[in-house]
């Protein structure tokens, strides 16, 4: 299942290589990580960047935002050129 407005899935992709859906989120992997390092709470970034209601779903909210802080720092570290690339192109 996916946010409908965002096309955000429920989990991230976890395959070995950046997928067309990391290149068309590469914002929101940006703003999870803008948000990570700004100290704010996981139910907030769920809803605001994620489009995810921890009060209705908690554990599916953790799950989906787990799993895309996750990629998000994976891209960070081995992909950061390429993820900021198509961020300026879609953005």
């Amino acid at each position: 299942m996916t946010a409908p407005a965002l096309g955000i899935a429920d989990l991230a992709p976890s395959d070995p290589d950046v997928t067309p859906y990391d290149e068309h989120h590469a914002i929101l992997y940006l703003r999870l990580l803008d948000a990570e390092t700004d100290g704010a709470e996981w139910p907030e970034v769920a809803r605001l960047v994620l489009d995810r209601d921890a009060e209705s779903d908690r554990d599916g909210a953790h799950r989906c935002w787990e799993s895309h802080l996750a990629r998000a720092r994976w891209l960070a570290a081995c992909c950061y050129d390429r993820m900021v690339g198509c961020a300026k192109r879609d953005g």
